[in-house]
Order: C-alpha cells, then structure tokens, then sequence
C-alpha cells in the first residue's frame, strides 16, 4: 500500500514553529483535508511533503521510501498551487502536455494522452485555446489535468478554489471530488473553508498553531469534536463554560439541564464547555407544554432565507443559535417568548480552549 507517512515533521523558521511535530498517515486512495486558520502551518505541512520545503527535523515515507532529502521534481506528486500558475502564452493542450515533454514523451504519446485527459475533464473542444480565454473553472480544470498527466501517486491541492465565486467553487468541490474518485488517487488538500472540507474529504486533519488538533472522519469531527478550538472551527456551535455536578449541567444563568447518561467527561485539566449545534437546538412556542432541558428565551434576531431559518434566543445570561424550518416554526419573530429546548443526547462536554 502506497500510504504516506510523517514522522514527527517540524520546520522553524527562527525561533518559531511553522509545524511543531506532525505524526500523520494518509491511507492509499483517499482524499484528505488540511484544514485550520491562516497561520496554522497547514501550508508549510504540505509544501515539505511536495519537497518544497526541508523540515528542520522529522521524516517524510512514502510507499515506503524516505522522500525526506528528496527534491520536489524527483518525488512523481502531482500539485494545483492557490494560483494554479497556468502558462498564459500556451494554448489548454500545450498547458496540459507541458510535464509529460518534460519527461520525454514522445508526441504521439502526448497527443493520445492530452486528449483522454480533455475528454476527462470535458473540454476536448477547448484544446486550441489560450488559458487567458477561459472561464475560472475552465482553468482550474486544465490544472488538475496538467497536474495529473504524467499519472503521479500523489496529488496535492494547495487552495485551489479560493479564487472561484462561491456558486462555482460549490460546483468545483463536486466536480473534483467525482474525479479523484474515479481516478482512485491519493489526494491532500489544504482549505480554510469548513464546509468545502466537509464536502471532499474522507478526513479532515484540523491543524492549530503547527500542530493536528483532531484527525478523523468529516462528520465525527462535526459530531465529537475533541475541544473548543475544533468545535468552534468546525460548523456553527453554541458554545457555553458550564459546570459538571452527577448527572446536571450548570448553565452560565444559573439554570441547568440534565445530562445524557452517556456523556463523556473531557479527559483534560481546566474548563469545560458544553457544546451543542444550531440545528440541535429545538423551538417550542411559549404556550406548549415544556419538556425536559427546555430553557425561557425571547428571539432577539431571526434571519430567513427561505429554506432554513437561523434564530438567536436571549436565554437570560447567554444566547443561543438556532437552525430551524419556516414548517418547523412558521410565525418565527423578534420579540416572540419561546422555550429554547436542548435535548441531552445533543449536549457535548469539550475541553475548554488552551491558552497558549
């Protein structure tokens, strides 16, 4: 199996830590997120497994093999940069031909080759043209292909959709992620954007401050975040310091709510937070019968855009979020009395953030 494989990966630059200890493995065949905020040296991870860039100490496998002192040109990754650095004086075919005539491939080689990767990609009709004369997702496609020519055991995505308008990088997230299936190639991309992250991935690697905060599958970092810095980075989240007392959460209003019997304490020193999603949080009108962990509240602030409806209820010394459905809620309105129910099975205790 051609895993990749780090190993303790660090890099500074000076005194500070760009990645601070990385242990990972990327399975064979899957498609893999560095997710986190600017800063977070998910970058400068994937920059040094490209051969981009030395660690200062650490190792970098691949099916195998220590790739670590190897230069980028003799590591067979392909990589699409945030700028997609298309030649602008080449036509699409040229673009797309470029690494396999630099590898020595004949032209009947390259024609056949370009051509299975423009019908692959849907733009056979485009091969004559400029890269300048097409649209952002008809250029981001030509970089995957030329990315994927020479047929590489890697591919790395450095942002690739950032510069796309938010219609289009939404067609681009589905359009890549059917093609890296189909191709069944090992794939590492790095977003800051969540719910791209949470639409592509097998799993999502969560980086802070150099290091991996939480590795896993997308919906069980979403469900069971392992802190206040995943849980909060991940989605929408009500987040709220609570105590712990038996089977009770202290609220921080002085009310409480009762707990699931099989919530999970964090195992780390210091405070907790209890967690529990927008679209967990479930409004009963002020007239209904109020159930178990139903809190009073008013709407203070409700924002319909048609299909969902996203509400804020003052719950007498915190707010909470609430994601609902105009047939869920349909007379929703600032200034309504309502109960803000949080049932126990939705309610997550993390640890609290560290500070560093």
């Amino acid at each position: 199996m051609t895993h990749l494989t780090l190993q303790s990966i660090t890099k500074r630059f000076n005194a500070a830590y760009a990645v601070d200890h990385v242990d990972l493995t990327v399975p064979d065949g899957k498609l893999v997120c560095f997710l986190g905020p600017s800063g977070c040296g998910k970058t400068t991870l994937m920059r040094i497994i490209a051969g981009l860039e030395t660690p200062t100490a650490g190792t970098v496998t691949f099916a195998g093999r220590d790739l670590t002192q190897v230069p980028a040109n003799r590591r067979d990754f392909g990589m699409v940069f945030q700028s997609l650095a298309l030649f602008p004086h080449m036509t699409v075919a040229e673009n797309v031909a470029y690494p396999l005539r630099l590898r020595g491939v004949d032209r009947n080689a390259r024609a056949a080759r370009v051509a299975e990767l423009l019908d692959m990609i849907q733009l056979p009709h485009m091969a004559d043209r400029k890269v300048t004369q097409l649209s952002g997702g008809q250029r981001q496609r030509v970089a995957i292909a030329r990315a994927i020519a020479s047929s590489p055991k890697l591919l790395l995505l450095d942002e690739p959709l950032s510069a796309l308008d938010a219609k289009l990088r939404e067609a681009m997230q589905v359009e890549i992620r059917l093609l890296q299936q189909r191709l069944g190639i090992t794939t590492i991309m790095v977003t800051h954007d969540q719910r791209e992250a949470m639409t592509m991935a097998d799993e999502i690697v969560v980086m802070e401050k150099g290091r991996v905060a939480q590795v896993g599958k997308p919906l069980d970092i979403y469900r069971d975040p392992v802190n206040e810095f995943v849980a909060d980075f991940i989605g929408l989240g009500n987040i709220l310091p609570v105590t712990f007392s038996g089977d009770r959460i202290g609220l921080p209003g002085g009310q409480s709510i009762a707990a699931h019997a099989a919530m999970r304490i964090p195992d780390a020193p210091g405070d907790i937070r209890l967690l529990i999603r927008p679209e967990d949080v479930c409004i009963r009108s002020a007239a209904a019968n109020a159930g178990q962990n139903a809190l009073p509240g008013k709407v203070t602030f409700v924002r319909d855009v048609g299909a969902s409806i996203e509400a804020t209820i003052d719950c007498d010394g915190f707010t909470l979020t609430a994601a609902t459905t105009p047939r869920e809620t349909p007379d929703l309105r600032i200034g309504m009395p309502v109960f803000a129910e949080l049932p126990a099975h939705a309610c997550k205790l993390i640890a609290a953030r560290a500070e560093h």
